[in-house]
């Protein structure tokens, strides 16, 4: 059975329980007991039967996935209202029971239909609910479909994107995608705060799909996305199980694109190069490695290394000698280093051409790739067909088989896919390499290998609060990148100041209109 016959048959068993379950209400609504029974049409009914004909939109946002895990209780309290159940137990009831109490007001009580009934809330307490109810669905509905806030967690963006920086992440940039987690929590991730349980139920699932954006990856964008491999097993030797969790619901990360479908790609002593040309950032994005720096025994200062040569990342000793090693390094930077007065040497930390690092992809001994030197590879796009073979097949099966759900196997020489031999593949979507501009400190592609176009979430397009932890007092507020934007030319230019502006002048306008109101009664 596929996946729409078995929608389908799920579609049609919550019609069959909500026409056994309403139609002798409709009936004593003055509907016909058919219109129960007619999908979509019966949603629209019963806003009349509720009194809520003005609410038409919500028949729409009963098909929409976790917006309807609010609107359903909603209904059902609703239902039972308009047959005079308004105590607070039947309330309770109705809930727990995930609706099937009606079943019980339906065939067990004698109710009459409350024609004309009030929507007022009767307390202070109910008014409260049904604006908080309001509320949610509308975050959730801007949260799913728009807009996400999002926090930096690391500092593979140094210099671009702050670890505390606060972002508003947009979906409609590439194309909002809709939830594949038809169970879950709203406006929340994977864990449910300060309770630390799983936000969700794995299943059901529901198919892949996405809505058309305005624009599409461009080199160098930033972009978040949910991360291919939820787990560092696949990282490591890859003996130790992975974890899985739905693809919506994989941690979220955010890199910066540096390679775009069906580019020739390749990493050269940290510098990344795209069909032979070397990649030019963008000037607010600062390249940056590790170094070892050689010092003549003394602790340098942490406020010092931030303030004058802009390190921002940590520093650990790696030996007895003095040498430590420092992340988040431009080379400008490390070439105002070598003139401390504690430093005796500066020297970029790569490996050379050759040498192999097993927790860099693909983790074959065919390939001697490392973080410094990595590739020529070529990254997949959607309908270019790429000649495979138990060599190169490394580079390509975790696409194949994980992210393309193919059945692929390998016995001995030859590559099967649901048990027939091929020679090639060609593939069903797009697919792109993402990097921290902290070549040397970032967990980025060179890990996990490529990210598939149906885990991109979105475009980070502005910052609204930045937090610095090391700070102190009102200082752990980064009052210059509060209300500024993510890309764009020059250094970034807070629009703070003029949003407390058009705050105040809002405040001024609303005390004005409800004076004019009062002096009006």
């Amino acid at each position: 059975m596929t996946f729409t016959q078995a929608f389908l048959l799920f579609f049609l068993f919550v019609q069959v329980v909500h026409f056994l379950g309403t139609w002798k209400l409709y009936v004593k609504a003055g509907r016909k007991a058919w219109e129960a029974a007619i999908p979509i049409y019966n949603a629209y009914v019963l806003m009349q039967i509720i009194n809520r004909p003005k609410e038409w939109y919500w028949v729409i946002l009963l098909f929409i996935p976790i917006i309807q895990l609010i609107v359903f209780p909603v209904l059902w309290v609703e239902t039972i209202r308009s047959f005079g159940r308004t105590e607070r137990f039947e309330t309770v009831a109705v809930v727990l029971t995930l609706g099937f109490y009606i079943y019980y007001v339906n065939y067990m009580l004698d109710v009459e239909y409350v024609e004309d009934r009030s929507l007022k809330p009767r307390t202070s307490a109910g008014e409260w609910i049904a604006s908080i109810l309001f509320a949610v669905v509308a975050a959730t509905l801007v949260h799913t479909y728009v807009m996400q806030p999002f926090v930096i967690p690391s500092s593979s963006l140094e210099k671009t994107l702050l670890v505390g920086d606060f972002l508003f992440v947009s979906k409609i940039h590439y194309g909002a995608r809709t939830p594949m987690t038809a169970v879950a929590a709203p406006m929340v991730h994977d864990a449910i705060p300060v309770l630390g349980m799983k936000s969700y139920m794995s299943k059901p699932q529901l198919p892949y799909f996405r809505f058309p954006g305005f624009e599409t990856i461009k080199r160098n964008d930033i972009v978040v996305f949910n991360w291919p491999a939820d787990t560092l097993s696949i990282i490591d030797v890859g003996n130790s199980p992975t974890l899985y969790k739905p693809l919506d619901k994989r941690s979220n990360y955010v890199k910066r694109c540096v390679g775009l479908p069906g580019d020739k790609f390749e990493v050269r002593d940290g510098f990344v190069y795209t069909n032979g040309i070397q990649n030019d950032l963008p000037d607010r994005a600062k390249l940056q490695f590790s170094y070892l720096v050689k010092t003549k025994g003394a602790r340098f200062n942490d406020q010092i290394l931030h303030d004058r040569y802009d390190i921002t990342d940590g520093y650990m000793n790696i030996d007895t000698n003095g040498t430590c090693l420092f992340h988040a390094v431009t080379e400008e930077a490390a070439e105002r280093l070598k003139n401390h007065p504690n430093v005796l040497s500066v020297t970029k930390h790569t490996l050379p051409k050759g040498t192999r690092d097993k927790t860099v992809f693909p983790h074959s001994k065919n390939y001697n790739f490392n973080n410094s030197n990595f590739g020529p590879i070529t990254i997949p796009a959607k309908g270019a067909t790429v000649a495979l073979t138990t060599e190169n097949l490394p580079l390509y099966k975790r696409a194949i088989s994980e992210y393309e759900g193919q059945n692929l196997k390998v016995e001995g020489d030859q590559i099967l896919i649901d048990g027939k031999a091929i020679t090639s593949y060609t593939f069903n979507q797009d697919y792109y390499w993402m990097m921290g501009d902290n070549r040397g400190n970032s967990q980025d592609s060179r890990s996990w290998g490529f990210v598939p176009f149906d885990h991109v979430l979105g475009k980070p397009v502005f910052v609204w609060f930045s937090w610095d932890s090391k700070a102190t007092g009102i200082n752990k507020i980064r009052w210059n990148r509060l209300f500024t934007t993510v890309s764009g030319e020059g250094s970034p230019v807070s629009y703070f100041k003029y949003f407390l502006i058009l705050l105040a002048g809002w405040f001024v306008f609303n005390h004005f209109r409800k004076k004019k109101k009062t002096a009006k009664k």
